[in-house]
């Protein structure tokens, strides 16, 4: 017994020294492996798409002394922009529209127009002239005569775009003008729908001013040119022609004033006003004959509500667009209209729960005019709300 219990403590001692030496080698072994191959990054494995996400890579990250673990897809996601910029291989421009990024700026068309082109010859020959001014008029083929009047107000100036409401669009031809005008046919719909998906400002750009025409204007007193020169004399971003007093007039400020050329605010009926410098009277006009500046129209554009198709209450939000609005929107008296009152939109509605058609689109209009005042003042709430709340916070900070 007394020679197995020595013989077993002899050993240890050397079991020890083989375990220290066999690490040893093995620490220096891996060191040299280490050094000898380059670095992985798992960011950089071709791994199958279907492994991937369902991986939790963690990369560490170090600042300073401290050390945080984060997933390898979140830090890819963030640095892409980066890469993009730093790589001199790739085009990134931030400035750039919005999904154009990838671009050099040079190649960038972020505008257009509706001049018309030719399939033929070299492009940079195309156009004899570009017209600076736009007009549209919402139509239907029984006012066409009234529209020929209308455009014959108009110099070869003004770009001409007929929406058509009815469907009709061929028939025009029997104008020599409608040959070189643009045409848009979608049925049932109102000229702040087609207002909506076709005059974008990027559209209309080459344009100093936009006209947005109702079809029943009377125009015997009007001349374009002449309108334009006043509305740029007096500042005008947002106007209307003034209206016959006599014909259709809702409002005293669009009325017409014979003793002057323009003017930008009126007296309404007591109570209507609670600011003199506020609609109805002052920066206000209506919505059948508004000419917006390129500057306005941009603004204006983004006001109109995609599914409000009528405009009701537009007219009231309109000097949002402009600073000062009481200055820099306003009536043109000597360039005057008459409003035929020529009730066609009543016709495209349809009988529903025995009312009539013109009783529907009525209806509907008013109920539009109620939406756009909540949703503008719920807007601006959120908005001063959202402000105030940040104020705080970066006080507090």
């Amino acid at each position: 017994m007394g020679i197995l219990s020595r013989s077993a403590v002899s050993r240890k001692p050397n079991e020890t020294m083989r375990l220290i030496v066999t690490t040893f080698v093995g620490v220096v072994l891996g060191f040299f492996i280490g050094v000898s191959f380059p670095s992985l990054s798992l960011t950089k494995l071709n791994l199958p798409s279907s492994i991937l996400p369902s991986m939790d890579l963690l990369h560490v990250r170090e600042s300073g002394d401290e050390k945080t673990w984060q997933p390898v897809n979140s830090i890819s996601s963030r640095s892409t922009e980066a890469q993009n910029v730093t790589n001199t291989s790739k085009i990134w421009v931030p400035s750039n529209p919005r999904g154009a990024e990838r671009l050099p700026p040079q190649i960038v068309a972020a505008e257009s127009d509706f001049y018309l082109r030719r399939l033929w010859g070299n492009p940079n020959e195309d156009l004899k002239s570009k017209p600076q001014y736009l007009v549209t008029f919402t139509v239907g083929y029984d006012q066409r005569m009234n529209i020929d009047t209308a455009v014959k107000k108009f110099s070869g100036n003004f770009t001409i775009l007929l929406f058509h409401y009815d469907g009709r669009t061929t028939e025009w031809d029997e104008f020599e003008w409608s040959k070189q005008a643009i045409h848009v046919s979608v049925r049932k719909q109102t000229k702040w729908w087609y207002a909506k998906r076709f005059l974008h400002p990027a559209i209309v750009a080459q344009y100093d001013y936009i006209f947005i025409w109702d079809e029943d204007l009377g125009v015997e007193h009007f001349n374009a040119e002449e309108y334009i020169k006043l509305v740029r004399k007096h500042g005008l971003e947002i106007s209307q022609p003034g209206l016959e007093p006599n014909k259709g007039l809702t409002w005293q400020m669009t009325k017409r004033r014979g003793d002057r050329e323009v003017h930008k605010e009126t007296d309404e009926k007591p109570g209507w006003c609670s600011d003199p410098h506020l609609p109805p009277c002052a920066a206000f006009v209506e919505i059948m004959a508004p000419v917006f500046s390129r500057d306005a129209w941009r603004c204006v554009w983004h006001l109109i509500q995609n599914d409000l198709v009528h405009g009701w209450g537009l007219d009231f939000a309109l000097r949002k667009c402009v600073e000062p609005a009481h200055e820099k929107i306003g009536v043109v008296d000597s360039q005057w209209i008459v409003h035929q009152t020529v009730p066609s939109l009543g016709s495209q509605g349809e009988s529903h729960d025995g009312k009539k058609p013109w009783q529907g689109v009525r209806e509907r209009c008013r109920k539009e005019w109620t939406m756009f005042q909540d949703r503008l003042s719920k807007a601006e709430i959120q908005y001063f709300k959202a402000r105030e709340i940040g104020s705080s916070n970066s006080t507090v900070h």
